[in-house]
């Protein structure tokens, strides 16, 4: 079995020589210092750990480094990092852990504990490869995280295989919690600018006074507070792949400019005169309805089809059948590691639970409740009270023609989609049933629905509304 390679990356030569003892008789260790050719080193020996040494807020290159870190998670390197600072940094260590670091260790260093850290990370890193591999032939297959064996996720490995072929402009659209990045992400490690950077943005997350700057950077007095030159996602992403998520939340002003970036590949900085043309594949998703929008006139039909070149409907969980098992399996291996668990999987009743569950939330809302049924279990298997699946909303045996146990299940099926649709506000949901909203929460409570639907707010599944809404 091939030795785990460790990437150390630091200008200390006492750390290269004290991480060189400690732990090179069972890992490949690579050494680099602090320099731009730094990631793309990283890339090409793909370890499994890596120790950056960020040092001291006081050093002049400290932000360099961070941003070294911010880069190795935005391309979507899967490796662990373990980031060591001075033993004093305590806000420099918050902000490595806020960008993905695995750990952080004060220095001077413990190397008992370091190599303690490097063995389990290393042993985590492993199993969460395992998981996104394809395990045998014929079976399930992994693009980038995403697994199924499900013919409607077969045809979006097909579309991603076809489209990484090119640089097309992609649109990616599909339910909330679907896998869209994920998506896009596979079209990038697959595609003609995979050594480049994959730039992520969430267009609905940032305000709209501040959307343009984020995107398409500064220039310095451009407005109050810009005292130097900025640059945004745009320039980031040169020779890679920009993805906008929430694209249907752009506003109109925002549309024109990039519509201009996709017909000539060139735009201005806020404040600037000079075009800057740039060599970037875009790639956006939705989860709003981009026809509905444009004849509400919210959105550009124009830039609709220059976005759609190539359009990819990511399907919901509930149309993928065993898909749902073969996912749960690899999520319960993954938060097993993390929280030093021994599982040895689900209980049948589980696994019926989760076959016959709606999951509105999709992939996002499987994946959080088998985190919180690996932390709450108390036995060798899963079983359905610890992933929280109500029974009142899991679906009957479709052999059943009980008039009202099929009543109930059509109308928590149409509830759960009605509160997708509506992320989670009641009165929206009330809405788009044709019921009144008084009605909506009498079915909820008869059901037993409210406090699930409360605490899918809680998980994330419904991020922005809440029951109470009105």
């Amino acid at each position: 079995m091939a030795k785990p390679k460790v990437f150390v990356l630091t200008d200390d030569q006492a750390t290269v020589a004290a991480v060189r003892s400690a732990i090179e008789s069972e890992c490949e260790v690579f050494v680099a210092a602090w320099d731009r050719t730094a990631v793309v080193q990283i890339h090409e020996q793909a370890p499994l750990v890596m120790l950056l040494d960020l040092g001291a807020s006081s050093d002049p290159a400290v932000e360099d480094r961070v941003r070294v870190l911010q880069e190795i998670r935005q391309t979507g390197h899967a490796g662990k990092v373990i980031a060591c600072t001075e033993q004093t940094e305590r806000r420099l260590a918050v902000r490595a852990i806020q960008y993905g670091a695995y750990d952080v260790l004060s220095k001077p260093l413990d190397i008992t504990l370091l190599t303690q850290l490097i063995r389990r990370a290393a042993g985590v890193a492993d199993l969460e490869r395992e998981a996104r591999g394809v395990m045998v032939r014929g079976g399930p297959e992994e693009f980038s995280g995403m697994l199924g064996t499900s013919a409607s996720i077969h045809r979006i490995f097909d579309a991603i295989r076809k489209v990484s072929t090119n640089d097309a402009p992609i649109l990616i659209t599909g339910e909330s919690g679907t896998g869209k990045e994920l998506t896009a992400r596979a079209i990038h490690e697959r595609g003609l600018r995979r050594q480049g950077p994959f730039i992520p943005i969430n267009c609905g997350a940032i305000p709209e006074s501040l959307l343009e700057s984020e995107l398409f950077g500064y220039e310095r007095g451009a407005f109050t507070g810009a005292v130097s030159q900025k640059k945004g996602k745009v320039e980031f992403a040169q020779g890679g792949t920009l993805f906008l998520d929430e694209v249907g939340e752009l506003p109109n002003a925002l549309q024109v400019k990039l519509l201009r970036f996709l017909q000539d590949h060139t735009f201005e900085r806020v404040g600037g005169h000079q075009p800057i043309e740039m060599n970037v594949r875009i790639i956006a998703a939705t989860n709003v309805n981009l026809k509905e929008a444009i004849e509400k006139g919210t959105f550009r039909e124009d830039l609709y089809y220059r976005l759609g070149v190539v359009h990819i409907n990511v399907p919901p969980l509930r149309e993928r059948g065993e898909d749902v098992s073969l996912m749960a399996m690899a999520f319960l291996r993954q938060a097993a590691a993390h929280y030093d668990k021994h599982l040895e999987g689900f209980t049948r009743e589980a696994l019926e639970a989760m076959r016959a569950y709606a999951w509105p939330g999709n992939v996002r809302e499987l994946s959080n409740r088998v985190g919180r049924a690996v932390v709450m279990a108390e036995g060798t298997h899963v079983t359905p009270a610890d992933l929280d699946i109500p029974h009142e909303v899991a679906r009957p045996d479709g052999n059943s023609i009980s008039l009202k146990v099929n009543q109930q299940r059509i109308e928590t099926d149409l509830i759960m989609k009605a509160f997708t649709l509506s992320q989670g506000n009641l009165s929206r949901a009330a809405q788009e049933l044709g019921i009144s909203r008084s009605t909506l929460y009498r079915r909820l409570r008869q059901y037993g629905m409210d406090r699930t639907l409360d605490a899918r707010r809680v998980l994330g599944v419904f991020p922005r509304a809440s029951l109470s809404e009105h």
